[in-house]
């Protein structure tokens, strides 16, 4: 048995520590605040108790106390146990209370340090807490005190009189009164001072005032907890330094409608620069019932003369047939082999297998195109391992000119309906910008979800296609193609996005 009081970081997943994404990983239970991202659950064992503990201003889903119950209780059961808390844990985290509790029950545990928002939430909007030109030390204070009680623990002289970056946090509710204590203490009134909100997120916002207009640029902008107050001359620099809300998509929110097993890289190349991705999976991958006709065709790959694989699903499925044959990428050894475009190439290269033909256009028709390019074939046969149900353009044209083609499924694609209710919301809020769209089975799967004429009502949401043929699907149901690259790949997708929102 073991607990391990780990620091999830300001907000943005990726500040995680190495430690701490293993510790999460080998855990039996996880214990998690509202403050944690929920992205970071995904490094947690698929077996794993998942448990719920966050504590919001004013509504505690489980008091502190049963929080150190739970703690002991399931370190007891023999198990190990992560805490997952915002920031660190250690930094007005009441990660020492735990810590102390669980030593008193005799239950072994470490503190696994996180990057405080204390820290990153100024980085990340371009206020560096020292700098030699403006101040050497760094004060972290609570904004949580009670200002109605006689005394305070804060020496408010010494804040003001010191030339040190006050960093305070829990204290937009306070932030007159922290405002009003400095300046009575002699501070300049012209101090710059700055607020980030939700810093580290894709939902962080930033201001710089002086100190005596915080409070009032504060109620102007609509600034609430959680936010980081910062009081120092090294807030001047937030207009110079700040790189976070200067990315391309900053402030866009973009929907990922690919299937959840292949959205990771969209999202994540969306995040990066900016966007506030909301993954709405509207299919999903998953094995057949039967492989007995795939298992066949992998038993006699030797009779193809060619094989084409159309997506990275394919790929992985029909591999996964491959290995349970107890066969590896030198089954192919007799056969030529295509792939539909860079992605797919990628996916066949880390099997150790590269590509004879990749076409210049990365659809159907361009396969085709490429192949009767290359010579007459008439006669040869041709495995295509695809989805269950996909466009019949590429074996009927390969047919029409005499190959023999065996079009064999190697997966299936269902209707999934995450977040549809979350999507409606923002559609209707008016905080939706843009969706994106991999392929035409998620236009009409999304479709089936969200009908046509719900969109046309919201013209300002953008509809982005990977290709012409998702695009053409789009059209079918009356809906317009705002953004398609002129590459049909993924990143080439994000770019568009991007540029599109820059004009």
């Amino acid at each position: 048995m073991k607990v391990y009081l780990i620091g999830a970081g300001p907000g943005d997943p990726g500040l995680i520590t190495l430690k701490g994404r293993d510790c999460l990983a080998a855990a039996d239970v996880v214990v998690y605040d509202a403050l944690a991202n929920d992205a970071l659950l995904g490094h947690a064992r698929k077996d794993a108790e998942l448990i719920y503990v966050g504590k919001v201003a004013g509504n505690h889903a489980l008091p502190q106390n049963e929080i150190n119950r739970l703690l002991v209780d399931k370190a007891r059961e023999g198990k190990v146990v992560a805490r997952l808390k915002g920031g660190d844990p250690y930094i007005f985290g009441r990660g020492g209370e735990e810590a102390e509790e669980l030593l008193a029950a005799g239950v072994p545990f470490e503190e696994v340090p996180g990057i405080s928002s204390t820290i990153a939430a100024p980085a990340y909007a371009g206020i560096p807490l020292t700098h030699r030109n403006f101040a050497s030390s760094v004060t972290i204070i609570t904004g949580h005190e009670n200002p109605d009680k006689p005394g305070s623990v804060h020496n408010w002289k010494a804040l003001a009189a010191s030339a040190s970056t006050l960093v305070f946090v829990m204290g937009m509710k306070n932030l007159p009164d922290i405002v009003r204590n400095l300046l009575a203490a002699g501070m300049d009134p012209q101090t710059p001072a700055g607020l980030i909100y939700r810093g580290t997120t894709t939902r962080q916002r930033s201001l710089v005032s002086t100190l005596a207009g915080l409070p009032q640029a504060a109620e102007a902008a609509h600034f609430t907890n959680p936010s980081v107050i910062v009081v120092g001359k090294v807030c001047s620099l937030h207009d110079s330094l700040g790189w976070f809300e200067k990315r391309p998509l900053y402030g866009r929110s973009v929907v990922v409608t690919r299937a959840r097993e292949q959205a990771s890289g969209l999202a994540a190349q969306l995040a990066e620069l900016g966007a506030e991705v909301i993954q709405c999976p509207t299919i999903e991958i998953r094995p057949l019932p039967d492989y007995a006709e795939l298992d066949a065709a992998i038993a006699r790959l030797e009779e193809y003369g060619w094989v084409i694989f159309t997506s990275v699903n394919g790929v992985r499925w029909f591999w996964n047939r491959l290995e349970q044959a107890g066969k590896d990428s030198r089954a192919l050894g007799h056969c030529k082999v295509a792939a539909i475009g860079p992605a797919t190439a990628a996916a066949l290269e880390a099997r150790g297998i590269r590509p004879d033909f990749i076409p210049e256009r990365y659809v159907a028709e361009g396969v085709v195109e490429g192949m009767l390019a290359r010579g007459n074939v008439a006669g040869v046969r041709m495995l295509l391992p695809r989805a269950a149900k996909a466009r019949e353009v590429l074996p009927d044209e390969l047919r029409k000119a005499g190959a023999v083609v065996e079009v064999i499924s190697a997966y299936e694609t269902v209707p999934a309906a995450a977040r549809k209710d979350e999507v409606l919301e923002r559609m209707a809020n008016g905080t939706l910008d843009c969706v994106t769209f991999g392929s035409s089975s998620t236009v009409e799967n999304f479709l089936s979800l969200i009908p046509a004429e719900t969109l046309l009502a919201h013209p300002g949401v953008r509809l982005a296609a990977i290709g012409p043929v998702t695009a053409r699907t789009l059209e079918s149901h009356g809906l317009p193609c705002h953004i398609m690259p002129a590459e049909y790949t993924i990143p080439a997708l994000v770019a568009a996005v991007a540029d599109a929102f820059a004009r």
